[in-house]
């Protein structure tokens, strides 16, 4: 949440030079509309115009045709990683997202995103689907940049983080609760189509005006739901076939990945059905033309299937867990069908639609990426050599564990622990060895020990960004969100807070001075007679539960001073300390 007070200055390399390039009229296409659409889970293997033979995807496969398509794109191994870098052009260290849950998933609301840069251009900003940056203020959507928003909460549909439609669990992508604006609202129909819909909304609404529609589906994202209609198309497919004569790597599936590849094909099918028709609202409000159309997805897929020979799966910093497919589509440019290889990453989003919007980026912001568009364009053959880093890890990042750096052709792999010697890492040549089957480490020692170096000092930079160290807090008591619901992505405290009852939890918080009424919702019933807890900083506030067979308790008109604290609660009863599922905090005055 910005408002741009710092001297701006203009970010991009100025068209010049620009030989079989179609020179654009500069006024009538200075702030070309943006639709930016990332699914999630779908690994680079789940598109026909990559090599599957199962999976149908013809609008998507025509797309990728029509678009300057980068080969070698990169992402984070996980979801949330991934949004924050895409978003703002930075590490997701820096921005203070460390993981999917955990607390992790909470993005400072000192960074500037993509929409805040361009609504201060004159845009029109609206996001549909998932968000996964923080669900409350000061990091929602519509604290980030955001006019419009249709939004789940924490890292999927169906997830504890996601209380409006966890219990729900086998239909939860069906006529779901969702947020609109920050607030509960009840929609009609399957969540592809409600955010495919939303969005067609948003841009008919904003068509006589630069737009930039944020469409991030929750497809093929677990739980693997999907209309019977779309299933019947795969019913009686083995995706385990098809690849007896394919040299390539191809992982083994029992009948379990069978099934899960027939749902996320089915998914796909759905989702690809539904970018037609946004595509095709492009076309009948005579707007495609000055459009840019970007397609990516957050990482590698969850389920063992075909991945293009790629070696590891989401979470993984092997290829098959962080290579995606990125199709930018824009007619105005003349070129199309053309793959550009150049090493190219999420960090480079950020500044690329800068870039192509003539859009101002504050003085002192700290990108990691680069504009693409001098390769769009053809200006220039190769991006100049850097050096992409990688990790995941639950929690927070491990030094040497699940961590890879990737610089030019040469590719270090961290598997291992914090005291490692070279010896004990993998190294790579990505362009001989695309599937990561070769590990060079003992022919070539000395270019390992560079790279290792070199891995630890952005190791050690990325972890302690001020953002590590400083992490992000939900506000409460504040006009801008009341009430506020803690939900349990957000949650820190012991790993892997899910949907456990007895488990360890907190928020970091900033709490305005004020009565408060507080409800807590627990998974189950709880015995009578047991005391809620609240610890707040340097005290507690307790209430001795007298109902029977309750999930929620009541805790009215509670005083708490500001406050910047762990929000501490849980349910005393028999030795046992037990969590809440979500917590709402509602300031009276």
């Amino acid at each position: 949440m910005n408002h741009f007070t710092l001297p701006a200055i203009r970010f991009g390399i100025v068209a010049a030079g620009m030989a079989g390039f179609t020179i654009l009229n500069a006024q009538q296409h200075r702030h070309p509309n943006v639709v930016l659409i990332i699914t999630d889970d779908q690994g680079y293997g789940d598109f026909g115009f990559t090599g599957n033979p199962h999976v149908r995807t013809p609008v998507l496969d025509n797309f990728a045709r029509e678009s300057i398509r980068f080969s070698n794109f990169y992402v984070c191994p996980v979801s949330a990683p991934t949004r924050a870098a895409l978003m703002t052009g930075r590490y997701s260290l820096r921005t203070g997202v460390r993981d999917t849950y955990n607390g992790g998933a909470m993005m400072a609301a000192s960074e500037v995103t993509i929409a805040e840069l361009l609504k201060s251009t004159g845009y029109a900003t609206g996001h549909f689907g998932k968000w996964h940056l923080g669900d409350n203020y000061p990091m929602r959507p519509v604290d980030q940049g955001f006019d419009e928003s249709v939004m789940h909460l924490g890292g999927g549909m169906g997830q504890p983080g996601d209380f409006t439609t966890w219990p729900r669990r086998d239909s939860s992508y069906f006529d779901p609760v969702l947020w609109h604006n920050g607030k509960q609202e009840k929609y009609v129909g399957y969540c592809t189509d409600i955010f495919t819909s939303a969005a067609m909304d948003f841009i008919e609404e904003n068509h006589k005006r630069p737009f930039f529609c944020y469409l991030a589906y929750n497809a093929p994202h677990t739980p693997l739901q999907v209309p019977q209609k779309y299933y019947d198309l795969y019913r009686d497919t083995d995706p385990a076939k098809g690849f007896e004569n394919d040299s390539r790597p191809f992982p083994k599936m029992n009948d379990k990945n069978r099934e899960d590849a027939r749902r996320v094909y089915a998914m796909v099918a759905n989702l690809d059905e539904n970018i037609g028709k946004l595509l095709e609202k492009l076309d009948e409000l005579d707007i495609a033309d000055n459009t840019v159309v970007i397609f990516m997805t957050d990482n590698g897929p969850q389920q063992i299937r075909y991945n293009a020979g790629m070696r590891g799966l989401k979470s993984s910093v092997y290829r098959g867990g962080v290579r995606v497919p990125f199709w930018i589509r824009y007619p105005k440019w003349g070129r199309s069908d053309l793959d550009i290889r150049s090493t190219a990453a999420n960090i480079d989003v950020f500044p690329t639609i800068a870039d192509i919007c003539n859009a101002d980026v504050p003085a002192g912001i700290k990108l990691d990426g680069i504009s693409l568009l001098p390769l769009i364009k053809g200006e220039e053959k190769e991006a100049p050599e850097r050096t992409l880093f990688f990790y995941w890890t639950r929690h927070s990042p491990e030094l040497y564990n699940n961590i890879a750096l990737l610089k030019g052709k040469d590719k270090l792999v961290g598997q291992t622990g914090y005291n490692a010697a070279v010896g004990d890492f993998q190294l790579f040549d990505v362009e001989k060895d695309p599937y990561e089957q070769n590990n060079m480490i003992k022919e070539f020692p000395e270019k390992a020990a560079a790279l290792k170096d070199e891995l630890e000092k952005m190791f050690y930079d990325l972890a302690g960004s001020h953002n590590m160290i400083e992490r992000p807090v939900i506000h409460a008591g504040t006009e801008y969100e009341n009430p506020v619901y803690l939900n349990r992505n957000d949650a820190d405290g012991q790993w892997g807070i899910w949907e456990q009852e007895e488990v360890f939890g907190f928020w970091r918080m900033n709490i305005t001075e004020g009565h408060y009424n507080l409800r807590f919702k627990f998974i189950k019933a709880l015995p009578p007679r047991g005391k809620m807890m609240v610890e707040t900083g340097g005290f507690i506030s307790q209430f001795t539960n007298e109902n029977e067979n309750t999930d929620l308790i009541e805790m009215k008109n509670v005083y708490l001073p500001s406050l910047k604290c762990d929000f501490v609660p849980f349910y005393l009863t028999g030795g046992k300390k037990i969590f809440p599922l979500y917590v709402e905090i509602e300031k009276m005055e």
